[in-house]
């Protein structure tokens, strides 16, 4: 599969948001960073604990994931793809670096 279809943009996960598609997003930083600045309705599980509480990240239905620059959030993504067999879940190209940059400029940056 290519790389392109594990992906959204920043601009296309706005539109989605905006016009009220339900999307669960999760956040795999730490808390500190989301404590900083992270999406509404994002629910935080940093990377380390995917594993234990993949159960968490619903099965169906399109599940975005998240971190600063897309890299974590790309590990997260790898992990319940070829692991769990997940594949409704979609990498923020860029993180939220991208999403302040694309989207929101007053989104916090770090």
């Amino acid at each position: 599969m290519e790389a392109a279809t594990l992906e959204i943009s920043p601009e296309e996960l706005h539109r989605r948001l905006l016009a009220g598609d339900d999307l669960q997003l999760v956040d795999v930083r730490e808390e500190m960073e989301f404590a900083y600045g992270h999406l509404p309705g994002s629910l935080l599980l940093p990377l380390a604990e995917v594993p234990r509480r993949a159960a968490e990240i619903r099965a169906a239905g399109p599940v975005v994931l998240i971190c600063h620059h897309g890299v974590r959030s790309a590990q997260a993504l790898g992990y319940l793809r070829h692991r769990l067999g997940r594949t409704n879940v979609l990498n923020l190209r860029g993180g939220v670096a991208a999403w302040a940059a694309q989207v929101d400029p007053n989104f916090p940056q770090y």
